[in-house]
């Protein structure tokens, strides 16, 4: 019997290392929204922590476009990506066992939603869409959910067609939140969306958000600009896991996001992209409207 303890305590010990070691690596996906090594810069401190808390080497990647980290995602090659909604539901919908949402980014007072914000340049006298009939417009990216998929819904129903040359002269994909903003900026188009909690002073860029994330790269100064649109409420986008990674590597990620705040705030404002009271657990069900919509514009081929 003692042998048999011995010999059943050895095994479960070489046993646990063995557990942790299931993975070799571990990969974070960080969405277009800003250049590169600004975005490489405000999640390094993240990239740290996982690589302390799994004891296997983290690596950050920054596509160029949202598909990149979404196909990242379904192919494996990333483990985890804070996504938009409409990148979320793009994922489901292409493989709905690929990845899973865990947690979702909450405002100062407690709210999970944000806004696709329409602006202008203050000097433009641009002051609602109504001044943007035969002007330019401007979208981040296809699968951005305040970049195009929100705006490109909500604006033909209050008469704004997206369509190029039916109401705006033309509409233009500029690659990304930041993108826009500087394109905006730079009197390159006459107006576009991005994203923004809405909360705080339009001077600061809002709480959080791209705005927020230019005013604080020194990008832009809100004082030349003028919002001139608001969608209604968005549901943020969710924290990801793929579903295959071991349960204990998606505990111990989901607990570091979770606890990022308390641990680290200042860290938590660069991965959140501004002011934020933390990560909150979430579900596929909080996406199910945003999943509807998308699969409604894919199959409508917009």
């Amino acid at each position: 019997m003692k042998l048999f303890l011995t010999t059943s305590l050895i095994a479960a010990a070489l046993a646990l290392p063995a557990a942790a070691q299931e993975i070799a690596e571990f990969n974070i996906g960080v969405l277009g929204g800003e250049n590169a090594q600004d975005r490489m810069t405000s999640n390094e401190c993240l990239r740290a922590y996982a690589e302390e808390e799994l004891g296997v080497p983290v690596k950050l990647f920054t596509p160029a476009d949202y598909d990149g980290v979404i196909q990242g995602l379904l192919g494996g090659s990333l483990d985890m990506a804070w996504l938009g909604a409409s990148g979320y539901a793009k994922a489901y919908l292409t493989d709905p066992e690929a990845v899973e949402p865990v947690l979702v980014k909450t405002n100062l007072d407690g709210s999970s939603t944000y806004f696709s914000i329409g602006f202008a340049r203050a000097d433009s006298g641009i002051t609602s869409m109504d001044d943007m009939k035969d002007k330019v417009l401007g979208f981040g990216d296809p699968n951005s959910t305040s970049g195009y998929l929100i705006p490109s819904v909500e604006m033909p129903k209050s008469g704004y067609s997206v369509e190029p040359g039916e109401y705006f002269a033309d509409v233009k994909f500029t690659g990304g939140h930041e993108q826009t903003i500087v394109a905006v900026n730079n009197g390159d188009i006459d107006g576009g969306v991005t994203w923004a909690d809405g909360q705080g002073d339009w001077e600061d860029g809002y709480n959080s958000g791209a705005l927020r994330k230019a005013v604080d790269a020194g990008i832009v100064d809100m004082n030349d600009l003028v919002e001139i649109w608001r969608s209604k409420p968005i549901p943020e986008g969710p924290v990801v896991l793929r579903k295959a990674l071991p349960q204990d590597v998606k505990d111990k990620m989901t607990a570091l996001v979770e606890g990022l705040i308390e641990k680290d705030q200042e860290c938590a404002y660069g991965v959140a992209s501004g002011e934020t009271a933390g990560f909150t657990p979430v579900d596929h069900d909080a996406y199910q409207t945003i999943i509807e919509v998308r699969q409604a514009q894919d199959a409508s081929g917009s």
